[in-house]
């Protein structure tokens, strides 16, 4: 299926956006914390042509044959339904949470391909979301800038489609660069690009999807969060940020057991990511290793996010020479990233898929990904 299948024209632009990977920094970004992702050479595309009325017509390449259409005048979740929410909903949170004015605008007709996987914790929502409100944003003319659209595609998640997401993923989709990570305090929404350095020591990440599929708006996630506010409520705090190590043996004492793991793994979480930063900076990506791992135990342990299939992929990756790795994403299934030597990658892929098969579990879709570019016009 193509826009020209769909529409019967070809399409007048083209924009797209990078899925990310999220290095370290789990469930830290709804709590005001601190995220470490990078934006991968895996990308959403989504091809546009205006039109001369107010329709909104979306159509995709996963869901061939179907054009579903929704006018300007009508935006509101309660008439979106499925994908298409991530494309209409971005209209709409234009509109009401940037507060532009769509009022003299017309439509465009959207057909949206991607090569990101979907369910494996790598943001094929988020990299739809980006690639989209870029090119509202740009063919509108509104001149809003990347942070400004971070938020309108948080804000479409959040409402639109009814997942109770951070900022982190809209954030890595915008502002990626290539070889580098995006350290991003979610607070703030202060941003700086810290060097990866990967090809330079030799280096690769590989997601390990084990092709168990999440879903961010079911209960796991939405308990999550409602701990941590719970959380925050008795510590007294605005948010887990304000939270520091130190302050770890006065949480107990206050929390039952189940809420203060829930806290323990964000407020730690957090001083993993500043960790990882500054072991970047001067030692670089070979020296985070033991980060990486202390992050996967601790959403196993603490945050109880992670399942079997994650925690073997982990655990065969690093006991065939990963220098670190960890679950990625909101968990409940999705990926795993290695951290690996270039030369090493084939065997360790060979050892999960080996693992996996040994365990009785579906074999899991392997493949390597490269710190990439974000939202681009192509």
């Amino acid at each position: 299926m193509t826009f020209q299948q769909a529409y019967g024209y070809e399409p007048t632009v083209r924009y797209s956006a990078p899925g990310r990977v999220n290095l370290i920094g789990e469930h830290t970004d709804y709590n005001d914390g601190y995220v470490l992702p990078f934006a991968i050479d895996r990308r959403t595309t989504a091809s546009i042509a205006p039109r001369p009325d107010r329709l909104l017509r979306v159509s995709s390449a996963f869901d061939a044959g179907t054009v579903l259409e929704l006018s300007l005048d009508d935006l509101d979740p309660s008439n979106m339904t499925g994908w298409s929410a991530y494309v209409f909903g971005i209209a709409w949170a234009l509109r009401e949470q940037a507060g532009a004015d769509l009022s003299d605008k017309t439509g465009f007709d959207v057909f949206i391909e991607s090569d990101v996987p979907v369910g494996a914790g790598l943001s094929s929502s988020a990299a739809i979301e980006c690639g989209v409100a870029l090119a509202f944003n740009d063919l509108w003319e509104l001149g809003l800038d990347r942070k400004t659209l971070a938020r309108v595609g948080q804000y479409s998640e959040n409402h639109a489609v009814g997942a109770p997401t951070g900022i982190m993923d809209q954030s890595a989709s915008l502002l990626g660069e290539q070889d580098a990570v995006v350290f991003l305090d979610c607070r703030t929404l202060d941003t700086a690009v810290v060097d990866l350095a990967l090809e330079a020591n030799g280096l690769e990440v590989l997601v390990i999807d084990t092709r168990v599929e999440h879903a961010h708006a079911t209960g796991g996630y939405a308990a999550r969060r409602a701990s941590c506010e719970k959380g925050a409520q008795v510590l007294g705090v605005e948010a887990l940020r304000d939270v520091s190590v130190d302050d770890l043996p006065r949480a107990q004492e206050l929390l039952d057991d189940e809420t203060f793991r829930r806290v323990r793994h964000v407020v730690t979480e957090d001083q993993r990511v500043l960790d990882t930063v500054r072991t970047l900076r001067e030692q670089g990506p070979r020296a985070i290793g033991s980060l990486l791992v202390a992050s996967h135990e601790s959403m196993r342990d603490d945050f109880e996010i992670s399942v079997p299939e994650l925690d073997l992929a982990v655990a065969t990756a690093v006991e065939h020479g990963a220098v670190g790795a960890r679950m990625t994403g909101g968990g409940f299934g999705g990926a795993a990233i290695a951290l690996v030597d270039q030369e090493s990658r084939g065997a360790i892929a060979d050892a999960v898929a080996a693992a996996f098969a040994a365990a009785g579990y579906r074999e899991p879709n392997v493949f390597t990904v490269h710190a990439a570019q974000g939202a681009r016009r192509d």
